[in-house]
């Protein structure tokens, strides 16, 4: 298999991130004594600097970790819907969307408190150790990667005329970030100071991280947040409207562990995020898979996959939210998919087909159900996690999200994938360098479907990190930004990992990163305006063209976009046998770096 880069190896310690400050950062922590989880809260903040067009400190991130010889667990940093985000409230503003953009769309700031449970209860390093390399690149600059200045450049109106503050931070002079020029964040960089300023009295190591939650949840952090919330503000409604944050949602909401959900595969175990995220769609890929598959790289391998994927998408509409007990078990029992399994014939289906697990009638919102296709270009408003929601005229997508992977030395393993809280989310909240997030714009506005729009439940998120398990012992972390394609890209890559793996000298991940891949757009996305392409198909320019020709005669609505432009993959693995660790990123986006020794 073609590779553009080695598969990294060694023994020592192994870091994939979409941007190398975060993934060279995660390495000097593990070479300073630290373990994988210090490593990923350090690259982690470094991301919220270097990539703001893709996350930042008030979004959300699902991180999946497997301790050595410890159950993996999920730590869900997915912040909920504050107490006033009510369906009556927005449909009284005359909306049937939650905007993609402004303080409606805003949850109750989910990955800050994350990755101070994850550092008080995994970690080893002080607070000020794995902040200073985010506040040494947001006080001193960083040379910005093309893409977030190109992003400001979509949003420069709207912040010159409407969100002012967010101009005072990336239009300084009214220039957007330039490639090779230092880009500075002083505000974000004060902001961390003065909270370790502030901690720095409150004991040990953990009475430092717990001082810090409760700034964020109730001090200087939380009342800058809930002002910014409260100011009328411009969104994609064409309308300013205020938010429904307060003071009581950011005081009474935490980060919290729970069980993944799992899936067993040819010796493989799978572990995702629950239902609350997309996670399970990659677990009910597998399942739908017969158990012998066609030549890897063929028409019918990749017709298989895009037709399986349209049937798990189905069920993650009818059947996935926070709402209710979603019938899992059921969605991945053996009976149920040998019988979704039939339904995926030589044919290209053009429609939305959701299942009926346990005899249960599906729930689809009427938005589901005669949703218009997806607009083409781009909205200079920014909506989407970041555009994803809007496909370009070539059936491509603009932007994403970020990823970071580590395992170190002991086997400690972990998996996150940081989102929201972007550059063109929200206004700058002046007092602290960062915006609110927009998660909320993944919920319905209609009663009564696993995913309606409710206070206390948490928005259905995109963000979808893995964690494989070979005979039950934890070998493979990976994952990829992207929004509804993420459990796309994944599956193409953990089949091109689990079927091709070496006889000798472990998995080629980077090989399986590297491979064309491909993405289906027939669901209703998860972005505003909530569109969607029925029997669509975009592939890579690199794919076959006998195999591009055959889908089209099935009648797949075939898009052929750039050579590499889906998915941006990163990976760690271990092979507890030889101690051997491995690491791979994608090299679409030219950003995404493996480091370790």
């Amino acid at each position: 298999m073609f590779t553009t880069r080695p598969t990294l190896q060694g023994t020592f310690g192994m870091v994939s991130s979409t941007h190398w400050l975060a993934s060279q950062s995660a390495m000097a922590v593990l070479e300073d004594g630290g373990n994988a989880y210090d490593a990923a809260v350090a690259g982690a903040f470094v991301l919220h600097v270097v990539e703001p067009h893709l996350n930042g400190p008030a979004g959300e991130v699902p991180i999946l970790l497997a301790p050595a010889g410890g159950e993996v667990r999920v730590l869900c940093g997915q912040g909920v819907a504050p107490a006033g985000a009510t369906i009556e409230h927005y449909r009284g503003l005359g909306l049937d969307l939650v905007p993609g953009t402004g303080p409606l769309a805003a949850a109750v700031p989910g990955a800050f408190d994350a990755w101070m449970l994850l550092l008080r209860d995994h970690g080893t390093k002080s607070l000020a150790d794995v902040l200073k390399y985010a506040i040494g690149y947001a006080e001193d600059g960083h040379a910005c990667v093309e893409n977030v200045g190109a992003t400001v450049e979509t949003v420069r109106e709207l912040f010159e005329t409407e969100w002012t503050t967010s101009a005072d931070v990336y239009l300084p002079d009214g220039k957007s970030p330039r490639p090779g020029e230092l880009f500075r964040n002083p505000a974000l960089a004060a902001t961390w100071q003065r909270l370790l300023a502030e901690v720095a009295g409150a004991g040990d190591r953990e009475g430092q991280i717990e001082a810090a939650r409760a700034v964020w949840r109730s001090g200087f952090v939380a009342e800058a947040l809930v002002r910014q919330a409260g100011r009328p503000t411009m969104d994609t409604s064409g309308e300013r409207h205020t938010g429904t944050l307060t003071a009581a949602d950011l005081a009474s909401w935490s980060a919290s562990y729970e069980a993944p959900a799992t899936y067993d595969w040819n010796g493989w175990t799978l572990c995702k995020a629950g239902p609350w995220s997309q996670g399970p769609v990659l677990l009910q890929q597998l399942a739908l898979l017969p158990t012998e598959l066609p030549a890897y790289g063929s028409a019918d391998y990749v017709h298989l996959l895009i037709e399986g994927c349209k049937l798990a998408m189905a069920d993650r509409e009818a059947w996935y939210g926070d709402a209710d007990a979603v019938p899992l078990d059921d969605l991945l029992s053996a009976e149920y998919n040998a019988a979704r399994r039939r339904l995926i014939d030589g044919k290209a289906s053009h429609e939305l087909r959701p299942g009926s697990p346990g005899g249960l009638a599906p729930r689809l919102c009427e938005h589901a159900r005669v949703v218009a296709p997806a607009e083409p270009g781009f909205d200079p408003m920014g909506a989407g996690e970041p555009t994803v929601a809007r496909l370009t005229a070539d059936g491509g997508t603009r932007g994403d999200t970020c990823h970071l992977d580590v395992v170190d030395r002991w086997g400690n393993m972990i998996s996150a994938t940081p989102s929201g809280g972007w550059l063109q989310s929200n206004p700058v909240v002046p007092e602290l360098g960062f915006p609110l997030g927009t998660r909320l714009q993944m919920t319905w506005l209609e009663a009564g479907l696993p995913n309606s729009l409710a206070p206390g439940r948490r928005p259905r998120t995109t963000l979808t990190p893995s964690i494989a398990l070979r005979d039950g012992v934890p070998v493979l972390a990976f994952g990829t930004p992207g929004g509804d394609q993420q459990d796309q890209w994944q599956l193409h890559f953990f089949l091109a990992v689990a079927t091709r793996a070496k006889a000798r000298g472990g998995l080629d991940l980077q090989g399986a990163i590297d491979a064309p891949n491909w993405h289906n757009d027939s669901f209703p996305g998860s972005f505003y305006p909530r569109g969607m392409r029925p029997g669509s198909v975009t592939v890579e320019s690199r794919m076959d063209e006998a195999v591009v020709e055959e889908l089209r005669r099935r009648g797949h609505d075939v898009t052929v976009g750039d050579a590499w432009s889906e998915g941006r993959l990163c990976a760690v693995a271990r092979d507890p046998e030889a101690g051997i660790l491995s690491a791979a990123a994608n090299p679409r986006g030219m950003q995404g770096y493996a480091v370790g020794r």
